[in-house]
């Protein structure tokens, strides 16, 4: 099985912690289904600055291929963050910097390379939306994680993407169970045979069309808690790396059965991510003073 994710990549720079760590949601899918055990890559824009150095050479120490990767000249993105009772707070970015200022447009030789995967991943964060067509063209099941914006759930935003898409992650944070019911069936209504919430600490909910199916969240030692960056990523990697282990396919969508036992194989990964710093480590010290306009 291979995973690839297309799209963003960002240092986040933890202004409490005066450290900085590398993430994104299409890398940290990428590195976190590497490390379930699945063959991945990375496809997407790095800055020529020292942080677009600092991302791709973390990825690379994954294990995760970066080899079809483009560097433009120009500022990596960066997000700055601070963390109160063990969730993230964001204050700040430079708008995703050259990833989404001078996006990554698929060719040839990247369709033919995306059609190497199983699974290719990418967000609202990639500038990707355009992409989505040729991306389903390769054969590779694709996922969209639409974050949390109301923007992103629009009639024309999902008009736009969900018909390229054959899972989609909602992030619904303290909305109602009836709230995550009306947005899961408005996606899969739009084209996406598998919708998923994710609800913190409430769990998360999966629509295919016929039937919710609802997963607790796992428990987590409170003494162990670092913070939630990288959570739902976890989440859609475990919950993907379980549902291909299934035989997941365009034509064969896993049973019941199976779809439970995914989503608390994301619930399991999720929990476990609490416990570490950033995404997924290699976090650097920031010295010198930080801007919301993305310096370094």
């Amino acid at each position: 099985m291979k995973v690839i994710g297309y799209g963003d990549n960002i240092v986040d720079r933890f202004l409490d912690r005066k450290v900085m760590y590398p993430g994104g949601n299409c890398v940290n899918v990428a590195v976190f289904a590497h490390r379930l055990g699945i063959e991945s890559a990375y496809l997407g824009v790095f800055g020529s600055d020292p942080l677009g150095a600092f991302v791709r050479n973390a990825i690379d120490s994954e294990g995760v291929d970066t080899s079809k990767c483009i560097i433009r000249d120009g500022l990596n993105g960066v997000t700055e963050i601070k963390v109160v009772d063990g969730d993230r707070i964001f204050l700040g970015w430079n708008e995703g910097g050259v990833t989404t200022s001078d996006p990554f447009m698929l060719d040839v030789e990247h369709l033919r390379y995306l059609a190497s995967a199983d699974l290719v991943h990418s967000s609202v964060y990639s500038a990707s939306e355009t992409q989505l067509p040729a991306v389903r063209s390769t054969g590779a099941l694709v996922s969209f994680d639409y974050s949390s914006e109301p923007e992103r759930r629009s009639d024309s935003y999902l008009e736009l993407t969900a018909p390229y898409v054959d899972l989609a992650l909602l992030s619904c944070g303290n909305m109602t169970v009836a709230a995550v019911e009306h947005d899961l069936r408005r996606v899969h209504a739009a084209g996406v045979p598998l919708a998923v919430g994710t609800r913190g600490q409430s769990g998360a909910m999966m629509y295919d069309g016929e039937r919710f199916l609802t997963q607790a969240a796992a428990p987590t030692d409170p003494r162990r808690f670092a913070d939630t960056m990288g959570c739902g990523d976890a989440f859609l990697a475990g919950l993907v790396v379980s549902l291909l282990g299934s035989g997941w396919s365009r034509t064969y969508r896993p049973p019941a059965d199976d779809l439970q036992r995914a989503l608390a194989r994301g619930a399991e990964h999720a929990a476990a991510q609490c416990y570490v710093e950033g995404a997924f480590g290699y976090g650097r010290a920031v010295e010198v003073a930080t801007s919301r306009r993305g310096s370094n």
